[in-house]
């Protein structure tokens, strides 16, 4: 089965059986710097927040994690990328991806694993 890296591609959204065979259509999803930039600073954003309420006590805030870290994401999708974000056909594995593509990001693996375009 191949696998298309990227949504502006005419081919169908594929079915993944693993986050592995996954991982690499998310990041041609996220081939825009901008839009993963957004995804990171969103990521640890909406990381902030959680602790914050969590220790705080403050529970109400805890929506506004889930406002930060998707808003700005999929402001990348829809302004900077021009995609429909993975979020909305595959959530777990989408949100997996985003932790993963930031881990990727701090290790210095980004391009290493960025699929061939």
């Amino acid at each position: 089965m191949t696998h298309p890296t990227s949504s502006t591609q005419t081919q169908q959204t594929p079915e993944f059986k693993s986050f592995a065979e996954f991982y690499p259509y998310y990041l041609g999803e996220h081939s825009n710097p901008v839009c993963r930039v957004l995804h990171y600073t969103g990521s640890l954003s909406a990381l902030s927040i959680l602790i914050y309420a969590l220790w705080s006590g403050q529970y109400a805030l805890l929506p506004l994690a889930l406002v930060a870290g998707y808003g700005q994401a999929w402001i990348g999708h829809f302004f900077f990328e021009h995609n429909k974000p993975a979020t909305f056909k595959y959530p777990l594995w989408s949100f997996m991806g985003d932790w993963v593509m930031l881990k990727d990001f701090f290790l210095g693996r980004i391009k290493q694993n960025m699929p061939q375009q």
